[in-house]
């Protein structure tokens, strides 16, 4: 039992840190020029997903001075599940709150997510730069929808979530330091 931590976090560790930095580096620049062009960041996710964009976007803000924006408004999610139906909200909140020239990103651990996926077609469509994360199955379909398309090499829902968020943070991170 005393085996189980090592495992985990030196799982976790390898996950996080596989991952080409030239890419990281790439959407940090992406989401500064987006932000200099008087466009704003759109991050989107379900679940621990949500939560984590909603941390992200606040971080971009705040610590980065970044605008951004999440979906996770309950009367937005009801309503707009409600009446488009839940696979279709996400691509229904990027078409009324997206501008062209926006940066939308778009997570699905699974890479599976009907929303998600119907939301990155959308932000594709109205010619978003577009940013996926997900993990499971690496040729998973939101894997071929992004500009630029992360993917975390887990079948853990808590690991690869975990890792996309170290990866955001890290992209927050790298923007201060470059703004400093």
């Amino acid at each position: 039992m005393s085996d189980f931590y090592k495992e985990y976090f030196n799982a976790m560790n390898i996950c996080v840190t596989k991952v080409d930095h030239d890419q990281l580096t790439q959407i940090s620049k992406l989401i500064m020029e987006t932000s200099k062009s008087g466009k704003k960041v759109i991050v989107v996710g379900n679940g621990g997903s949500a939560a984590m964009s909603s941390h992200v976007a606040v971080d971009f803000t705040k610590a980065a001075g970044i605008r951004a924006i999440t979906f996770n408004e309950a009367d937005l999610l009801t309503c707009f599940g409600n009446d488009y139906g839940y696979e279709n909200w996400v691509e229904k909140a990027i078409g009324f709150y997206a501008d062209k020239g926006d940066l939308a990103i778009l997570i699905s651990s699974s890479g599976k997510s009907p929303n998600i996926i119907n939301g990155a077609k959308k932000a594709r469509d109205m010619g978003l730069i577009t940013v996926t994360l997900s993990g499971f199955m690496q040729d998973n379909p939101l894997q071929k929808l992004g500009d630029i398309n992360l993917w975390a090499d887990s079948n853990s829902y808590n690991v690869v979530e975990m890792t996309h968020h170290i990866w955001l943070v890290g992209i927050v991170d790298q923007i201060i330091s470059l703004k400093l």
